[in-house]
């Protein structure tokens, strides 16, 4: 027999049992014969609840908890009963057990599967082995809107969309058929006719005979998952803000248009579109303002090409439009002029009414260029070029434009060498006061002389040395060498000249400028009283707050300040009160003006009066002849600098122009 069985003396011990009790109790016979039965019990109060039954009824049967000898408690399955003898006396107890174990664990991990389907966000299905509908869960009636009532019985064709074809269905099954499952993405339909997405496995059940009883289905509906990839998609590939293509997507599409020409001969055209005046709107009216602008501007783009044309945001206010299969370059020049035309328009951004221009620059496939990079970077030198011309307006590339990227290439590449190599001197503008015409400062200007190039200008390299930040260690050289000249002119016997100095816009913007102008001092040991540091208005006026603190703290020093090139920036009279400055240097152009314009007269008059009148000393540079002197002579100017008294000097000419300097002869 599968069950144990127990037989018990009246006082219930142990009297005989058969070999399948020993095997669930673990006992061997001898080990258990004359052992009470309750030796076995894991709970005393289900033994005497059994025992109470059996002293009422003789017997008894359900389940309780019984120890192996082990110690290990598992359920049990018992029926016992009392033996009378003939006299209807207790003579035995017979007792019949089953362990119940496997069937608990059995009934618990169905109960524990049928909670887990219960809440389970997947839609689980379940047939039989023709495919009609045994079960399904909660999720599955939420995914479908079918209740469990309007499927069981039913085949899951119901659910079909009508998307996929025969073809895909006996695929899939051939599938199921080979390896027993399938997965994949699949359309189907709700009951209300919705057609929705869902991943989709599909497993057999096979019994111990190999044969398919079961099908199992679970899906999940991914249509948030759908909407999410492609709003990935769109980011991936779109401006987020304007909703044109973004760089990704130009260089993918651009790329592609480029084989395409290349294959058939066509040409092809790159627009570089850079938005006049966009970030003072921005500045000025906030962000808010100027993507608004953004959207309306990407709007007229879009309607002024057509289906085949791309038009894509880089970013900021930047814009390319890429035009493919062109008959003759005269039409992306169209093209060029109507965007120009379509921007002059006022844009309306809520009350506030807006002008813009653009500025264009056009390369064209292969004329200039073979590649999206070198079209790209082509058309961007193009619309710099728009942009240094005056704005509102294209330019076409041209080979002068890659000569001149040449060669200033080749100008940085020098000029990252020139300091280490010496190849920086400094010249020097001697500045006469009128009243004694006595020289009494020198202006302090670099120059360069390289191997291969020559003299430079200027002109040239500051333009470059701004650009790339290397205008920060030629400014603190120049420094450091004006403050040893000046040390070495009073020492020769002119203990009372003054050095002006230019500072860079970048290098005063250093957040260490103060520390490093006050390290300069210190170690070249000058008097600080006698060296002058010339700012431009658009160098101070921007930030006036920051620029104020600064300035305090050059004074605390002991320097002399100057505003250089003034009435050629945007100055605040209320603000040039409150600077702490020196002098005025009255910008050349008005000098080489003075005398033909009385616009220039004039306002080289204004300029000296308000100087004196806020305690400032004036400097006139570009003087360049006796009339000019004279004019500015009677008008007070205090001191001038230019041709008429000398050119820019080298320090062994300085020194010689100074000893042979007669100030009682010039007039």
């Amino acid at each position: 027999m599968q069950e144990g069985i127990l037989v018990l003396d009246e006082n219930m011990r142990i009297l005989s049992l058969n070999p399948w009790a020993q095997k669930v109790l673990e006992y061997d016979e001898e080990e258990i014969l004359g052992e009470n039965f309750s030796h076995l019990f894991f709970d005393q109060r289900e033994l005497d609840s059994l025992l109470s039954h059996l002293k009422r009824d003789g017997k008894w049967k359900g389940e309780v908890l019984k120890r192996r000898k082990s110690g290990e408690v598992y359920p049990e399955w018992i029926n016992i009963r009392t033996v009378l003898d003939s006299e209807g006396g207790l003579s035995n107890y017979v007792v019949v057990f089953r362990d119940i174990t496997k069937q608990k664990n059995s009934q618990k991990e169905i109960r524990l599967a049928a909670k887990v389907l219960e809440n389970t966000s997947e839609g689980v299905l379940v047939t039989d082995g023709r495919g009609k509908i045994l079960s399904v869960n909660p999720a599955f009636e939420i995914v479908t809107g079918y209740s469990q009532e309007e499927v069981i019985g039913q085949n899951p064709s119901i659910l079909q969309s009508g998307i996929h074809d025969q073809d895909f269905y006996s695929s899939m099954w051939g599938t199921i058929e080979k390896n027993g499952n399938w997965k994949g993405e699949i359309w189907n339909k709700r009951k209300n006719g919705e057609i929705f997405p869902e991943w989709l496995t599909i497993s057999s059940i096979k019994d111990e005979h190999n044969k398919v009883t079961n099908y199992v289905a679970v899906f999940s509906d991914i249509t948030d998952r759908k909407h999410a990839e492609e709003q990935l998609r769109r980011l991936a590939h779109y401006d987020s803000l304007t909703g044109v293509a973004n760089r990704y997507s130009l260089n993918k599409r651009l790329e592609s248009l480029i084989s395409t020409a290349a294959r058939y001969n066509q040409q092809l055209a790159v627009l570089f579109l850079d938005l006049d005046r966009f970030k003072h709107i921005n500045d000025t009216l906030g962000h808010n303002y100027g993507d608004l602008l953004l959207k309306l501007v990407s709007t007229r783009l879009k309607n002024l090409i057509k289906n085949k044309d791309m038009i894509a945001r880089l970013g900021g206010d930047e814009f390319v439009i890429v035009l493919p299969n062109l008959k003759h370059p005269k039409e992306a020049i169209h093209i060029a002029e109507s965007i120009i035309q379509a921007l002059t328009q006022p844009f309306q951004l809520h009350h506030q009414e807006v002008y813009i221009s653009t500025s264009i620059g056009i390369s064209l496939f292969p004329l200039d260029g073979f590649s999206m990079e070198s079209l790209l970077r082509n058309a961007d030198k193009a619309m710099y070029q728009a942009k240094s011309r005056g704005r509102n307006q294209f330019e076409l590339y041209h080979t002068d434009m890659h000569r001149n990227e040449t060669k200033q290439m080749r100008m940085e590449n020098f000029l990252r060498k020139a300091l280490e190599k010496d190849e920086f001197f400094l010249v020097y503008h001697p500045q006469v006061d009128t009243k004694t015409n006595k020289i009494v400062g020198v202006e302090a200007l670099i120059r360069w002389k390289q191997e291969e190039l020559g003299i430079v200008s200027p002109a040239d390299f500051i333009p470059l040395a701004e650009e790339t930040g290397l205008i920060i260690p030629i400014s603190e050289w120049v420094l450091k060498q004006a403050c040893e000249d000046l040390k070495k002119i009073h020492l020769n016997g002119y203990p009372n000249i003054r050095m002006s100095v230019n500072i860079s816009a970048l290098h005063f913007n250093q957040e260490g400028f103060i520390k490093s102008i006050h390290s300069v001092i210190h170690h070249t040991n000058v008097n600080p009283h006698f060296m002058e540091l010339e700012l431009t208005e658009s160098m101070i006026m921007p930030n006036a707050t920051e620029t104020i603190d600064k300035l305090v703290k050059l004074k605390q020093i002991g320097l002399k300040l100057s505003v250089d090139d003034f009435g050629t920036g945007y100055s605040s009279l209320s603000y040039l009160n409150r600077f702490p400055i020196d002098t005025l240097k009255i910008d050349k152009g008005f000098i080489k003006k003075l005398c033909d314009y009385k616009e220039d007269f004039s306002i080289v008059q204004a300029i000296i009066t308000m100087a004196h009148r806020l305690h400032l000393h004036v400097v006139a540079e570009g003087v360049e002849n006796k009339k000019q002197f004279d004019f500015l002579k009677e008008e007070n100017c205090d001191l001038i600098q230019g041709f008429y008294i000398t050119k820019p000097l080298t320090f062994p000419d300085l020194i010689d122009f100074l000893e042979s300097w007669d100030y009682e002869l010039f007039f």
